[in-house]
């Protein structure tokens, strides 16, 4: 019997989640999550083999929560479920641990798979994701940032806003959102939370930045 924990921000998926495992005697689902900080507490508290994370939910999302599990030594194999197939939300995801990486409107058969597979330590991407991936990979790297763009990227990451990041570094707010799109083009992610996770995943920015 594979142990679940389900991690979903949304009360309807959560239920129909447990729902479909929970009928199942192959499956026991052990409890929920509403958000990534639950997510955490909840996966060390029982050690699920398989945790079932969504990656967008407010406070802490799921990216944080797969790095806090890593880091704490909880051993639960991650299967990202998402609605979202991005490139950026697939690296950063694998990048921070995630064993697998499935999208929510997969048929149930292919979900029993994954979790399976999940379990057993196999990587699990669906076929969408998988394409994007590795297309991600033959890509040509993308260039480094500069020192300027590191600076603004890490007064983002402090809370700092694109005035406040201008007034530190007597640039124009304009200069700093062009930086901010190099940087955003350069990981390629589409926001300011992304970019910083990204940065931190990637080593260009550390803890004591």
């Amino acid at each position: 019997m594979i142990s679940l924990l389900i991690v979903d921000d949304h009360p309807v998926v959560r239920d129909g989640l447990r729902g479909m495992f929970g009928a199942d005697p192959r499956f026991e689902v052990l409890g929920e999550a509403g958000d990534g900080a639950e997510a955490v507490a909840a996966g060390e508290r029982l050690r699920p083999d398989v945790i079932l994370m969504d990656l967008r939910m407010p406070g802490t999302d799921g990216v944080a929560a797969i790095r806090e599990l890593a880091k704490r030594g909880v051993p639960s194999r991650v299967l990202v479920l998402t609605t979202y197939d991005t490139d950026s939300h697939v690296l950063t995801a694998i990048e921070a641990g995630a064993t697998g990486y499935l999208l929510k409107d997969a048929p149930r058969e292919e979900l029993v798979r994954a979790v399976e597979a999940a379990a057993r330590g196999q990587a699990v991407l669906s076929p969408t994701v998988a394409t994007r991936l590795v297309g991600q990979v033959r890509r040509p790297a993308p260039a480094p940032l500069s020192r300027r763009e590191l600076e603004v990227l890490e007064l983002i990451a402090r809370g700092s806003t694109n005035r406040e990041a201008a007034k530190r570094l007597f640039i124009s707010e304009t200069t700093v959102k062009t930086h901010l799109l190099h940087v955003y083009a350069k990981l390629g992610v589409n926001d300011r939370a992304a970019a910083v996770a990204a940065a931190f995943s990637r080593g260009y920015l550390t803890l004591r930045d």
